[in-house]
């Protein structure tokens, strides 16, 4: 049984994708692990270029993008793991996954002080750290409070960027927190996102309604709702250039709205006063036919 799995989805992100799977094979310490590299349809030849030069790595090359969801299930199901623990082979999975997006760096020890976090906290489902832009600066996505109806409303409306420091205002990316301090959050990123074993089996795959966006935090819901914790921990550093790939799609921000009306009803809805609903369904309806048709004009501009 391997100590960790990881799995790196890519589009059209070759050379990003190259030095990140350096950065892997660089790492120390005694563990051992897989790599599975999904390449969703890029039309750069990273799948080639892992081919040639990775051949140690289990790659599956789709021939369209199939979304991030959906190609981090091949990722996980090419290591053992499936929606039921009836399904999953314990004696084959590994005990550890990591979903790793293509454009970061991970330092050499980053591997092992990671697994050295979970082992210290057995109560973790799932942990992420401490994740730095190229110019140094923090990369608010890291850790995150569950978008409730109140926790978005702040968002939407400037509140947070207004009155960051603020413990009300500013819980969407618990930016009143001081980031070189571990915590428990609602949710890490999926660009790196440490997940045990057993919670997979527990809280299953990821949704696959999601396209990119939104799917790591239903996951980490419900991770959560399984009963474990997740963790933010900033004893490990991770570079990452951020939007390297959904620069890329013109659909980037009509699946942000989207998967946020998504988790929205998935989640809340069903609690929620019907006038908080309207209001909700309305605000997100409206971003979106905006992004739609920001999308639609740009793309009879070319």
């Amino acid at each position: 049984m391997l100590d960790l799995g990881i799995v790196v989805v890519s589009y059209n992100t070759r050379d990003l994708l190259r030095t990140c799977l350096q950065s892997i094979y660089a790492s120390r310490g005694e563990f051992t692990f897989g790599v599975c590299v999904v390449d969703n349809g890029s039309s750069d030849d990273s799948a080639a270029m892992v081919s040639a030069e990775f051949p140690q790595v289990e790659l599956i090359a789709n021939e369209e993008n199939v979304g991030y969801p959906a190609a981090n299930n091949q990722g996980l199901k090419a290591f053992g793991f499936s929606e039921s623990s009836e399904e999953t082979d314990e004696s084959e999975a590994p005990r550890f996954a990591l979903l790793l997006n293509s454009d970061t760096e991970v330092p050499p020890d980053g591997l092992a002080l990671m697994l050295e976090f979970m082992a210290d906290h057995p109560d973790a489902g799932a942990a992420g750290p401490k994740l730095v832009r190229p110019d140094g600066s923090l990369d608010l996505a890291c850790r995150r409070s569950f978008p409730t109806p109140e926790v978005s409303f702040y968002r939407m409306t400037g509140l947070s960027r207004i009155f960051p420091g603020h413990p009300r205002f500013g819980q969407y990316n618990l930016t009143y927190l001081n980031p070189d301090q571990m915590t428990e959050v609602d949710s890490v990123v999926g660009a790196f996102m440490l997940v045990r074993g057993e919670a997979i089996q527990e809280a299953g795959l990821m949704d696959e309604s999601f396209f990119m966006y939104g799917e790591d935090l239903d996951w980490a819901y419900r991770i959560k709702n399984a009963g474990w914790k997740i963790y933010y921990t900033p004893t490990v550093t991770v570079l990452h250039v951020k939007k390297a790939s959904t620069r890329q799609n013109p659909r980037a921000q009509v699946e942000f709205y989207r998967a946020m009306e998504i988790f929205y009803r998935k989640h809340f809805a069903a609690q929620t006063r019907w006038w908080v609903h309207n209001l909700v369904i309305g605000a997100i309806s409206t971003r979106l036919k905006l992004e739609q048709l920001r999308v639609a004009v740009s793309a009879a501009g070319r």
